[in-house]
């Protein structure tokens, strides 16, 4: 029994310690004085991470689009956030999402830019990443495909055919060939084939499905009839500076649900404090016309906000119904 008293007044001390610490921690975020441009994040950020802290910063992505050229057009990126971090930054192309996690977890890349389907595998199963950021993109019109000016979180992905294409409902592409992005892309493989399903429509068996690398690859193939059909997401076809027609020439057969918007995400054992950096170093790129024009050439990204992990569980919902989460 004295044991037992002991052991729950030492619980009490213990927790009442650390309830003193916590408040001396957070009462200097009652000062009016504006916080280092480094920590702006920190009073709203929960405290998580690790002790790691970077002598340089190795940031990872897997190209949405023009993947050829895509790498060039990135590395301004590595100066820009240099001179905010103070330290050497990285900047490295992958081939697919699968890559960049499994580097995350091998702690060989610190920040991977991951879509939501991704995020979701490599926070909840592979214990790879934590949620910084989420972007912010230019909402579209359903119409024209042209944006608009409103900033939104998320986005949404289409099934297009040919214009003149006999494919008039979804149920008419049962035995057509389409074109996927990889089977973990949400707007490229998920979010279409849970539409699919819902119109009686198996993605796996009803259709001859092939892969390729890049949403504008999934246009190009349906535009020179390699498929009748391909999931992309909205609206590719107006960044296609190479297809000005794109629009014209195809036709949206259906679009998904919305989709959260891509993540910035960090590995686990980032430090707090390096947390805060890089995220306030990312959210005044997407403030600047300039850097926020590098962002735009590379994922459409018009800026950033603090990221919650909660926006994703539609995502956790949206991979079982598609079978890739118990």
């Amino acid at each position: 029994m004295i044991k037992k008293l002991a052991a729950v007044s030492l619980t009490v001390l213990m927790a009442a310690s650390f309830a003193a610490g916590c408040a001396k921690k957070e009462a200097p975020q009652q000062s009016a004085a504006p916080a280092p441009a480094g920590n702006k994040q920190e009073a709203a950020a929960p405290k998580t991470g690790g002790t790691f802290e970077p002598k340089e910063l190795r940031v990872q992505f897997v190209p949405s689009q023009q993947a050829e050229t895509l790498e060039a057009k990135a590395k301004p990126l590595e100066k820009l956030l240099s001179d905010k971090l103070g330290i050497p930054v990285k900047v490295s192309v992958s081939t697919n999402y699968n890559t960049v996690i499994e580097a995350m977890a091998s702690k060989q890349v610190d920040i991977g830019f991951l879509p939501p389907t991704n995020y979701v595998v490599a926070h909840d199963d592979k214990k790879a990443a934590d949620l910084l950021l989420q972007a912010q993109r230019f909402g579209v019109d359903d119409k024209t495909g042209q944006p608009t000016t409103e900033l939104v979180d998320y986005y949404k992905s289409m099934i297009i055919v040919k214009a003149d294409s006999p494919i008039k409902e979804l149920k008419d592409l049962k035995g057509k060939k389409m074109a996927w992005q990889d089977v973990t892309s949400s707007a490229g493989y998920v979010y279409p084939a849970i539409l699919m399903k819902k119109n009686g429509i198996d993605p796996d068996k009803d259709v001859t499905g092939i892969t390729v690398k890049g949403h504008d690859k999934g246009v190009l193939a349906v535009l020179n009839g390699d498929v009748d059909a391909a999931a992309v997401f909205q609206d590719i076809r107006t960044q296609m500076k190479d297809v000005p027609d794109a629009v014209q020439k195809t036709r949206v057969l259906s679009f998904t649900d919305k989709i959260p918007n891509d993540t910035i995400s960090v590995r686990p054992d980032m430090s707090q404090a390096w947390r805060d950096k890089i995220s306030q170093a990312f959210i005044d790129l997407g403030k600047n016309d300039d850097s926020r024009k590098i962002l735009v050439d590379i994922y459409s990204h018009q800026g950033y906000v603090k990221g919650d992990d909660k926006n994703f569980d539609i995502v956790r919902q949206a991979a079982k119904d598609i079978g890739q989460k118990k």
